[in-house]
């Protein structure tokens, strides 16, 4: 695969990202690592070693930006729980750091199958349309920072703006759907922009030209490009679909990724 195709596949990336993203309302991340991750193990462009690595982290730069969008439209729409943030930020931004820091520690077999898992996880939930039922209230400074620290790395080892983790986790707390969403979009643009810069500043020496830390320099620009301008589409879109019957297609999608991540 010369330059030209791997940006052109770049291209398609960002489009299905923030298409998907602004019709299903998922996270860009869950589209642009499997998808990176397929390239690199197809064409070689990436050394197996080092390409779960690279996947991940030009993930949460590229969803730094279409979390923002997200957020805005959200902060507009007045469905912020402004006061659920400061509970969770500081413990959610910890460990998105300490998840740069972390990711490259773990043996690419055991990250490859974490990821496989997480996504396969995403894959089930959507098949069988299931949502956490309310059975709890905020806890608590010392829970809230456990629970957001967690949320934090897994999160910035996944590749997402943490919305999968975070919109189950405020829903279970007794959190409206819809503000879930919402606050979870808010925390999603610092959680991916502390969980990049971490991979760029955690990143070894090397003298790779198309690397930037971790970041893959080729697939930004174009996965941005396309992104930021198919997600206002896939808004519209969804007021003419049945979203659910997408969800279910796009769940089954990611269960057949999630099996070729392992076999490969």
């Amino acid at each position: 695969m010369d330059l030209f195709v791997f940006i052109l596949a770049c291209v398609f990336i960002g489009i299905g990202s923030g298409f998907l993203g602004g019709l299903l309302g998922i996270g860009g991340g869950v589209v642009i690592v499997p998808a990176l991750l397929l390239i690199y193990a197809q064409t070689g462009l990436v050394a197996p070693a080092q390409a779960p690595f690279v996947a991940v982290a030009t993930s949460l730069s590229c969803i730094v930006f279409t979390s923002a969008s997200a957020a805005w439209s959200q902060y507009r729409a007045g469905r912020i729980e402004w006061p659920i943030i400061p509970r969770f930020l500081p413990a959610l931004l910890a460990g998105a750091w300490l998840a740069g820091y972390l990711g490259p520690y773990i043996p690419v077999d055991l990250f490859r199958i974490g990821f496989a898992a997480f996504i396969t996880l995403v894959g089930i939930i959507m098949v069988c349309a299931w949502q956490p039922q309310p059975r709890a209230q905020l806890p608590g400074l010392p829970m809230s920072s456990v629970l957001g620290g967690g949320a934090g790395i897994g999160a910035g080892l996944a590749g997402i703006a943490g919305g999968n983790i975070i919109v189950p986790l405020l829903t279970a707390l007794s959190v409206p759907a819809h503000r879930a969403t919402a606050t979870a979009s808010a925390m999603g643009v610092p959680i991916a922009a502390l969980s990049a810069v971490s991979y760029f500043v955690n990143a070894p020496e090397h003298t790779i030209p198309y690397l930037i830390g971790w970041i893959d320099r080729r697939a930004l620009l174009p996965i941005i490009a396309a992104a930021v301008i198919t997600a206002p589409l896939g808004v519209r879109f969804a007021q003419k679909v049945p979203a659910q019957r997408l969800k279910r297609i796009f769940g089954g999608l990611l269960l057949m990724v999630a099996v070729r991540l392992l076999l490969d």
